[in-house]
């Protein structure tokens, strides 16, 4: 796949073009949208990336040449702060997305893989006896062999079989999506198309016609029909990633679609019927969001059919050894190097950590670890001033001061409170709190060595 990205700063185009590359795009470049034309001429791209100012030709120029010529091409804009009206209007005149600056690589790359998907849509529409194959990187799996692991697996692969709504909570950076795209991956629905629109990006009018489209004429911009993603993945599934940021008429609007499997796009009146399986994600507990009032709790009983909750990295301990491997050879794969490993002190100073970033930090300590040094063994040395900065005695302070308890707190007294009903037995400990021993044995090491419970123990 073909990226183009058009910026004038070289310093911007290599960054943003390093991070597409680094995740399996080929990238060109153009410094202002007539050279852009010119590279979209002989290169064909998938999907343009550009930036908003630019002499000669800026971006909205770029935008309206290209919806004449090739409708169908996804533009990605890139937005600094003050323009993000500007960008907004843009995505109105037929603009895919925008990302604004300073944006990480995780937000782009996803932003661009969204893109890649609605271009293979517009095609699949061109081409509709033609079964589209799953991309690469959209193929999940479930790392880890921990007891809570085991069970969630089990779990996510019966919920796959079904047809049913699901609700997949957790933590951020527990792996909802990879989960979600897994569920999909073992249904029914395995041959069909998956789509994911992230509720919290898109303000709601965008996001409404994002999910159930518009008729041509429907508001000033509107210049063709556009379908939206409910209508594009009939048959298959949708993703609503962050469901908890919806609007409190969006959130009427989409338990209609959940009953009936009908809505309305954006300017018409004409009901159209669709066969979607919904799955929804959140890092929000929403049975408080009902209680608070900021989310429906009819749409709440429609959308928790089948709940999944993902586990904190941290009760999951026993997984790092597995994990570790799982993501350094999927950085050596892609950079095309040797996989490198990590001793036994180093995996041991990843158990000791609390990962409050949950596996997402760890992906990203072992890419890190990988990159920065040349040795094939990643010593604990290395990795350890990664992982002591970001403590908890800040937060510990501030949560004293208001008379709340840390969910750590609370955890250490079930433990001990388990563990005494037990003798001190670790493997019935562990056993009745669904945990592995190892976890339990690293967390009461490291309470230990912070005074905080009985060293007997």
């Amino acid at each position: 796949m073909k990226v183009l990205v058009v910026d004038d700063k070289q310093m911007m185009r290599d960054g943003v073009g390093t991070t597409l590359q680094r995740a399996g795009y080929q990238v060109v470049t153009a410094s202002n949208g007539r050279l852009a034309l010119e590279q979209i001429a002989r290169h064909e791209p998938t999907v343009v990336v550009t930036d908003l100012k630019m002499p000669e030709m800026d971006g909205v120029e770029l935008l309206a040449h290209l919806r004449e010529s090739d409708p169908g091409l996804p533009v990605v804009l890139m937005t600094a702060f003050g323009t993000v009206d500007v960008a907004v209007c843009a995505m109105k005149q037929g603009a895919f997305d925008f990302v604004q600056k300073p944006f990480d690589g995780d937000q782009l790359v996803t932003t661009v893989h969204r893109a890649v998907e609605h271009r293979r849509l517009i095609n699949r529409e061109n081409t509709p006896q033609q079964p589209e194959a799953t991309s690469g990187e959209h193929r999940s799996v479930l790392v880890g062999q921990s007891p809570v692991m085991k069970q969630l697996s089990a779990q996510a692969k019966q919920i796959a079989q079904s047809h049913g709504t699901v609700l997949v909570t957790g933590e951020s950076g527990t792996g909802k999506e990879v989960v979600s795209r897994m569920i999909h991956s073992q249904s029914p629905r395995a041959d069909k198309i998956m789509l994911c629109v992230n509720c919290a990006a898109l303000s709601s009018s965008l996001l409404e016609s994002e999910l159930f489209g518009h008729e041509k004429g429907a508001f000033t911009g509107a210049e063709k029909l556009r379908k939206g993603r409910f209508e594009l993945a009939d048959g298959g599934t949708l993703l609503l990633d962050e469901i908890s940021e919806i609007s409190p008429q969006l959130q009427a609007k989409l338990l209609r679609v959940l009953q009936e499997q009908g809505f309305e796009r954006v300017g018409s009146s004409e009901t159209m019927r669709v066969d979607v399986r919904v799955v929804a994600t959140t890092n929000r507990d929403l049975s408080q969001s009902v209680a608070d009032g900021s989310f429906r709790e009819d749409l709440f009983y429609r959308l928790n059919v089948l709940p999944l909750r993902l586990p904190p990295l941290r009760d999951r301990l026993d997984d790092i050894p597995l994990l570790v491997e799982h993501f350094i050879e999927r950085v050596a794969y892609r950079e095309g190097v040797e996989t490198k490993t990590f001793d036994d002190e180093a995996v041991a100073v990843l158990q000791a950590y609390h990962w409050p970033g949950n596996v997402r930090e760890l992906q990203n300590i072992c890419e890190r670890a990988s990159v920065l040094t040349s040795d094939p063994v990643i010593s604990g040395g290395l990795v350890q001033p990664w992982l002591t900065g970001r403590r908890e005695d800040a937060a510990s302070r501030a949560d004293a001061s208001s008379g709340c308890r840390r969910l750590e707190d609370v955890e250490r007294d079930q433990i001990v409170q388990t563990l005494g009903q037990f003798n001190g037995n670790r493997q019935r400990t562990a056993a009745a709190l669904g945990i592995g021993v190892r976890t339990l044995g690293l967390k009461l090491k490291k309470w230990k060595e912070m005074n905080l419970v009985a060293q007997t123990i």
